[in-house]
């Protein structure tokens, strides 16, 4: 894999002239004066700055990766925060932004909605957004009143989502996430020939069983989702959660942002979801069915993880950070992961509870869920 690769040339070195001079000069033409303190914070995916204002105040300043999202992706990611703010869900939403109106050392900076400027460079064009600083620390989810906690919170979070859907956000099923991203890899020869054959057909098997999932529980309710509510993202502060970074929110089945919050055997990771699901559904109804979408929403994790990662080959941020990916080793990894998944998949199909069988504290503590989700 080379940054030469054509499908790829637009995450070459995306932020080769993003230097601290010009994250300050890009805050400075909206009116956020910096007082010359950065810190850059943990992204793959953008380019991420806590900034320190001269007003005393810590803002967090986010550069979006060019050529991921459309400007109405994002600003329809920057007006679902707000509406969940308007119901007083702590979310770190988007900041409205203003054009200082005297000189600026960026020329071509305009405002592409109320929330998102764009300026250009030599080498590229950014586009940015600003919230507040939302620090906290990792939920201790062995506390059983903090993963109740943390399921209310999610269920209010979903009755917000589920009051009209996203236009222009990805939604998650088994095509998008699955489908397409496996026919990515193979169209751009990503996977060398030696593994190639069984890594094919393993995928396909388990793109077979996640498809069949979907079918037998029926056509899942999908909502407005966080879309990535891993514990790096859900964050804990003066005794109650709150959720940052919304850059993949999406539309989808209310389950992909709870499973990715349990662990352990499958016994401990049922109690976990149960838990969560006393919380959840003092705010929000929850279908039972969905517990058999788990392990089928895991493969689709890791199928589109791999093709993320082919997908940003170019950068040498993923080189650096990823050196195992792309080697027949981890192909053939994969392959034995995928393998695995058809058999979870399959189990789970066997122990998913029915609808005249519903408890929180009955069978369903036998559903089996292996493994654990991309960080």
């Amino acid at each position: 894999m080379t940054s030469s690769d054509p499908a790829r040339a637009s995450f070459d070195a995306p932020y080769a002239d993003l230097h601290p001079d010009t994250v300050l000069d890009a805050l400075d033409a909206v009116g956020l004066r910096g007082d010359g303190r950065l810190i850059q914070l943990n992204s793959y995916e953008n380019r991420v700055f806590q900034v320190f204002l001269e007003d005393d105040r810590v803002v967090v300043a986010k550069f979006y990766r060019p050529g991921r999202w459309s400007d109405a992706q994002i600003l329809e990611e920057h007006s679902f925060a707000a509406e969940l703010a308007a119901n007083e869900i702590p979310v770190a939403a988007a900041w409205p932004l203003e054009l200082e109106s005297g000189p600026s050392r960026l020329t071509d900076i305009t405002l592409k909605g109320p929330t998102l400027a764009q300026f250009g460079t030599e080498l590229g064009t950014y586009r940015f957004s600003v919230t507040q600083r939302l620090a906290g620390r990792a939920p201790e989810l062995e506390d059983a009143g903090t993963l109740e906690w943390i399921g209310r919170f999610i269920g209010r979070m979903h009755a917000v989502g589920a009051l009209k859907p996203f236009e222009h956000r990805l939604a998650l099923n088994p095509q998008t996430f699955g489908i397409d991203n496996r026919d990515w890899l193979l169209a751009h020869d990503i996977i060398p020939p030696d593994a190639l054959p069984a890594w094919r057909s393993t995928v396909d098997a388990a793109l077979a069983a996640v498809q069949a999932a979907f079918d037998n529980n029926g056509p899942p309710r999908v909502l407005r989702l966080h879309g990535d509510c891993h514990l790096g993202n859900v964050l804990w502060r003066d005794g109650a959660p709150h959720v940052v970074d919304l850059d993949d929110a999406m539309q989808g089945p209310a389950v992909q942002d709870l499973w990715m919050l349990v662990s352990g055997d499958h016994t401990t990771m049922a109690q976990q979801l149960n838990t969560l699901l006393e919380g959840y559904e003092q705010f929000c109804e929850f279908d039972d069915r969905e517990r058999a979408l788990i392990e089928p929403l895991r493969t689709l994790r890791m199928l589109r993880h791999s093709a993320w990662l082919a997908e940003r080959w170019g950068d040498p941020t993923f080189p650096r950070n990823f050196p195992f990916f792309g080697t027949a080793a981890y192909w053939n990894q994969q392959t034995t992961q995928f393998r695995e998944q058809v058999e979870a998949i399959a189990e789970t199909a066997e122990m998913a509870i029915g609808p005249a069988a519903r408890t929180r504290h009955g069978a369903d503590d036998e559903v089996k869920f292996d493994g654990d989700g991309f960080a």
